[in-house]
């Protein structure tokens, strides 16, 4: 007895197995996406299109880089560090081939509220410049670039441990339309942030619960302190950005390099700032000294992360968030998949080791991923393409741009925003699918410009979920219909009669945001086991009833072996239990079409009178 309970205990040891190194490989190429894609490349089709990417990312990244360091409150040349190092990481790490890591402007908001609390611009008189600091700043600019590195670190840090709870399963809770307010309410703040350089004015730093009010309140009752240089330069700035960037798409297709506007606009306005000497003529705000090259490696301050915790949080959810929208945007134009757990760990890295780089928080941006699809690019190699050049620009090129007006560079950050701002444009789609969405996105937004982005994100999410739940009680599911397997007759343009296999699938269930990612599984997964024709039809039954969607017809031919659906097969889906949907699931049955039309599979919508009336 007692031999028996032992053999019966030993038995799971005898199932286990060494690890084989086949196990090692496909680990290394699920966690470094590099090498999956990097041994594929080809250099005749892809390295000129990702050189051209990467040459225009680059002028971006260092616009960019040095206007959100602005932004985050700490000096300009760690801008262009945080547009060198997260890009190299993420392009080991990330799944996304077209997104662009780097400086990010909601990340930057949310860290200069750790950076103005815990290093005020009122301590500045207290330092003083020391020559044995690093790259000759003052002690006050390095103890802001501490707490931004800090920041970077610990947000990195819970990003990296979202990714070993496996919390990127969780993402379908963030819908599209709480993502949409979320980043626009996000980049009005950053607008409103930058009002003050593109008027001129001297302004503290305003935040918390309806600081964006405070800043309007601000700027008009200081209405006369504005510099009316600063506000012509900036409206000049703006009108040439927008003109020439709306000019570089429309005539995509028949020029091959777009007119890298951001950097003319830069070098021209230096210029004519140096020979007019503005900054000491009409008292225009300038970038300043910027050092060249990279300082050594040094850790963030430790004893501050307790005191980031709240911007460490937003930074982590807020950064993931928007960037996980743009990979995942990409990954269905560029038809790759994308997972959501491996980006954790890949932003997550790309925030920790760069914070040791002092570094501020990265994410991706729309206005750089934008420019990747609109300049062709093809990998990731585009984005390690722009960080030689933004290493030629930190060893040389940097302290050129010291007399680059501050109202100029705002104007470059306003304009990068557009792609976050015209999204209100969205309020109209929500409106004819779900005006419950249509509210969603309207709350959302509210509470982004009244609190915070990450505020916002919090009650979208919490306001979708409850909204759900209370939905769904009132859906009418219907009950597993069983059809016979039968032939059909369908009648082509050449009057041929021929045999099409019908699959028919019923939704039982409403389809939101909470199913839509699985109903797409599911349907690709029932397709994918009927196309194997090499499982018994119990078998395949059984996987169905499992499955959000339940499988009603049967196999039109005979013959056990050959395939379901073949190039000449329709997919009827069944609507009479979809008794309401929101944007999210529209969505994806949009993408269920688009999906089967590429495998050459006819989808239909049938029984869709009650859900047209719910809508």
């Amino acid at each position: 007895m007692t031999g028996a309970k032992r053999k019966k205990k030993s038995m799971p040891w005898s199932k286990m197995r060494m690890p084989r190194c086949e196990d090692f490989k496909q680990w290394c190429r699920r966690r470094l996406p590099i090498l999956e894609w990097a041994t594929h490349y080809s250099l005749k089709e892809s390295l000129l299109p990702d050189a051209v990417s990467g040459m225009m990312l680059a002028v971006q990244q260092v616009a960019q880089g040095l206007a959100f360091a602005v932004l985050s409150s700490v000096h300009p040349v760690f801008g262009l560090y945080g547009s060198l190092f997260p890009a190299i990481i993420y392009a080991i790490f990330g799944m996304g081939r077209h997104v662009a890591t780097g400086t990010f402007a909601l990340t930057s908001l949310i860290s200069a509220n750790a950076v103005e609390r815990l290093v005020p611009l009122s301590s500045q008189n207290l330092t003083t410049r020391s020559n044995t600091s690093v790259l000759g700043l003052s002690d006050f600019e390095m103890q802001r670039i501490g707490v931004a590195a800090a920041v970077s670190f610990l947000g990195g840090v819970i990003q990296v441990a979202m990714f070993v709870l496996q919390l990127g399963s969780a993402t379908f809770l963030i819908t599209e339309p709480v993502v949409s307010a979320m980043t626009t309410g996000a980049a009005t703040h950053v607008v409103t942030s930058q009002a003050k350089y593109l008027l001129g004015m001297k302004m503290p730093h305003i935040s918390g619960p309806l600081g964006f009010f405070y800043i309007y309140a601000y700027i008009f009752k200081n209405i006369k302190s504005v510099r009316l240089e600063a506000l012509l330069l900036s409206l000049l700035s703006i009108v040439v950005l927008v003109l020439v960037k709306e000019l570089n798409e429309q005539f995509k297709r028949k020029i091959k390099i777009v007119l890298p506007i951001d950097l003319v606009l830069m070098i021209a306005t230096s210029l004519t700032c140096y020979c007019t000497n503005m900054e000491n003529t009409y008292g225009l705000e300038v970038v300043g000294h910027i050092p060249k090259g990279i300082p050594p490696p040094r850790a963030p301050p430790m004893n501050l992360l307790s005191a980031v915790i709240t911007e460490a949080f937003g930074v982590a959810l807020v950064g993931y968030v928007a960037s996980l929208a743009l990979a995942q945007g990409s990954a269905k134009k560029f038809r790759y998949s994308v997972d959501d757990n491996q980006e954790f760990l890949a932003h997550g890295l790309s925030n920790v080791i760069a914070s040791f780089f002092f570094c501020i928080p990265s994410a991706a941006a729309m206005g750089r991923t934008a420019g990747l699809y609109s300049t062709g690019a093809k990998t990731q190699v585009a984005c390690l393409i722009s960080c030689i050049f933004v290493l030629i620009v930190i060893y040389t090129i940097g302290p050129l741009l010291y007399w680059l007006p501050m109202c100029v560079l705002a104007s470059i950050i306003v304009v990068g925003l557009k792609g976050m701002l015209i999204q209100f444009r969205d309020l109209k789609r929500y409106w004819n699918v779900d005006k419950i969405d249509w509210g969603i996105w309207v709350s959302t937004y509210i509470f982004t410009i009244c609190f915070a982005a990450n505020v916002g994100l919090l009650f979208g999410v919490v306001c979708t979920t409850a909204i759900v739940i209370g939905r769904f009680p009132r859906a009418n599911t219907l009950s597993t219909k069983n059809m016979k397997e039968m032939e059909f007759k369908v009648k082509t343009e050449m009057d041929d009669e021929t045999l099409q296999r019908v699959k028919i699938i019923s939704i039982n269930n409403p389809l939101v945001f909470l199913n839509a990612k699985k109903f797409h599984n599911d349907i690709m997964n029932i397709i994918q086991k009927e196309n194997t024709g090499n499982q018994p039809l119990d078998e395949i039954r059984k996987y169905e009833q499992s499955t959000l969607v339940s499988s009603l017809s049967g196999i039109c031919n005979e013959e056990a072996t050959q395939p379901c659906l073949s190039p000449k097969c329709s997919l009827i889906l069944d609507c009479s239990g979809l008794t309401f949907s929101d944007y999210t699931g529209i969505s994806m049955l949009i993408e269920v079409y688009m999906d089967c039309k590429n495998k050459s599979v006819d989808v239909s919508l049938v029984h869709c009178a009650e859900f047209e009336h719910d809508q």
